[in-house]
């Protein structure tokens, strides 16, 4: 399985740009895929995007980049390469959903399963079941990669977003809440809560 995670230039799927991805092999985490891009001349940025980036326009639009086409079709020739598609997502609807319109507009083939496994739907559960409610806010979801990162005995200490990083924090998360155990060594030092250790 692939998790994958991008980082854009806001949220509207139609006017903002994908300027990084981020993703591995969760089989192989060492099979990594990460590049930037510049985003496209047309494409608007949201300055809140900019504060969870730590980037400026300029540097966005910076024209020695490779462009978002050639991005994606980087990513999606990474893909072709691995045994399962399926992708792992926190948000599945906002990466794939983003990468799929950009393809289309480019006229580039989608490798990947229209189906996806979502963290935040797996960790809600995971989080129900252990504590007999669901983490909701303002009468909607609260099961951030941050809430889940703490329901798995981790804890959010990014000051900028990175999508290789994201994407890293989601399939340690998605390990944890799976399968009791620990993915990356690099987060060894975060012992995995006895509710979600599985019996040998």
């Amino acid at each position: 399985m692939i998790v994958v995670d991008i980082e854009t230039t806001g949220i509207d799927f139609n006017k903002c740009g994908i300027w990084q991805i981020g993703a591995f092999e969760l089989e192989n985490p060492l099979n990594i895929f990460f590049q930037d891009a510049r985003i496209d001349e047309e494409d608007i940025v949201q300055e809140s995007a900019l504060k969870i980036i730590g980037k400026n326009e300029q540097e966005l639009r910076n024209k020695e980049l490779q462009s978002q086409k050639e991005l994606i079709r980087n990513f999606f020739k990474w893909i072709e390469n691995q045994k399962n598609r399926n992708c792992i997502c926190q948000n599945p609807q906002f990466d794939l959903g983003f990468l799929s319109i950009r393809a289309c507009r480019y006229g580039i083939k989608i490798p990947f399963e229209h189906r996806a496994f979502d963290l935040h739907s797996i960790g809600a559960l995971r989080y129900m079941q252990v504590n007999g409610k669901t983490l909701i806010k303002d009468n909607q979801s609260n099961t951030s990669l941050s809430n889940i990162l703490k329901f798995a005995g981790m804890s959010d200490n990014r000051k900028i977003h990175n999508a290789l990083e994201d994407s890293k924090l989601t399939g340690e998360c998605f390990f944890r809440l799976v399968y009791g155990k620990n993915l990356f060594p690099e987060y060894d030092k975060f012992q995995i809560p006895t509710y979600l250790k599985k019996e040998d």
